[in-house]
């Protein structure tokens, strides 16, 4: 696709997500909100800017170009909220992040970080998971290094371990009740259409790393139009767990179905068995994870890997999200041995490597850049 016809898609993104985001606000104010105008250009020390005498946000195209698009809508937003507190809340003779920006913030369910220095929303959540970093997440690293291992029992110890560790550090937070930031950040992609599988690992990860998920509408550059995409949300060293393990686990489902194909050239393996195959994998993986929280629970204080209530996380989702609803979704004919393949797979799986000492990404952890 030609730049021009790609920064052409990009601003009718920009378009349907400045629409999107207008839900979150009460009828008064969004009948009182006209769509600006949108505009890319070359900015060396801005991502984003918006400009009351021409009405436009304009955005910095490295941004656009280059960074992950919920970073992108990350600066929309708070572009938006000076929008917002200019030609809504009618600020005046306020700072440029006074008290009428700071309000529109809380309206549109946002941070106030745009004070100051703007940051990248990936760039945050890194730099925040060194600054909170202490000795319990660095012996996590460590067991996750060791989760290597060839030999299947110890990688498994070491997961299995590291995962008790990451139990312990968040409920002793969540009991001492002392009050933690939360962010909210895409994993994987934005599309029109999902399979039953990504569904299942969006849960596996809700219910095991301490975040809490949504699928939130979000735009599709190549399809030109709105599709989903699942948004994550917790404290910035959960957040990079659970993206790092919702990519291993993917990337882990990819080798293990282009080998398993070579191996059973005889069926006919579709995209539907891959779904299969897929769902077995994390239903194994699963399996696995509860078994062993239940013989940790047998013996000592529940501190295996389980799913615990965070009220500050929930708190933080009743804010962020004010109008969720519950979608079922109908299970279509699978092919039992397909599955079962997969659930065996999906029992020997071990996540490992995990976050690296310098705390940029790990192997599969997505990049603030893509």
């Amino acid at each position: 696709m030609l730049q021009t016809e790609l920064e052409r898609q990009i601003l009718h993104g920009l378009s349907c997500e400045w629409e999107a985001a207008l839900w979150l606000l009460e009828a008064p104010y969004r009948r009182r909100m006209r769509k600006p105008l949108f505009r890319i250009k070359e900015m060396r020390t801005r991502l984003g800017r918006w400009s009351p005498r021409t009405r436009e946000i304009c955005f910095s195209r490295d941004l656009v170009m280059n960074y992950s698009w919920d970073t992108v809508v990350d600066v929309l937003r708070h572009e938006m909220a000076h929008q917002l507190a200019g030609e809504v809340l009618g600020a005046r003779n306020e700072p440029p992040h006074g008290p009428s920006f700071r309000r529109a913030c809380d309206m549109l369910r946002i941070s106030t970080r745009a004070s100051g220095d703007f940051e990248p929303l990936h760039e945050w959540v890194a730099r925040e998971h060194l600054r909170q970093e202490d000795r319990i997440l660095l012996r996590v690293r460590k067991l996750m290094a060791l989760a290597q291992s060839q030999n299947q029992n110890e990688a498994e110890a070491a997961m299995i371990k590291a995962h008790e560790l990451i139990a312990k550090y968040n409920i002793d937070l969540m009991r001492s009740s002392a009050r933690r930031d939360f962010v909210s950040v895409h994993v994987g992609t934005p599309a029109l259409r999902h399979f039953r599988e990504v569904y299942v690992l969006a849960n596996l990860i809700q219910d095991f790393y301490f975040v809490e998920g949504i699928w939130i509408p979000a735009f599709v550059k190549e399809k030109g139009r709105m599709g989903r995409v699942l948004e994550i949300s917790g404290t910035a060293q959960n957040i990079r767990m659970a993206s790092y393990v919702y990519d291993f686990v993917r990337h882990f489902i990819d080798r293990q179905w282009r080998t398993y194909k070579k191996e059973k050239r005889e069926k006919k393996l579709n995209r539907y068995r891959k779904t299969d195959f897929a769902i077995g994998i994390l239903d194994g993986f699963r399996a696995k994870l509860e078994a062993e929280a239940e013989k940790k629970a047998a013996v000592r204080e529940n501190r295996a890997l389980v799913r615990v209530e965070d009220p500050q996380l929930a708190e933080y989702m009743d804010y962020r999200y004010p109008h969720t609803t519950s979608v079922r979704r109908r299970a279509l004919r699978q092919d039992p041995s397909v599955l079962a393949d997969g659930v065996e797979i999906g029992k020997r799986l071990v996540i490992a490597e995990g976050i690296t000492e310098t705390g940029e990404a790990g192997k599969y952890l997505p990049d603030r850049k893509k």
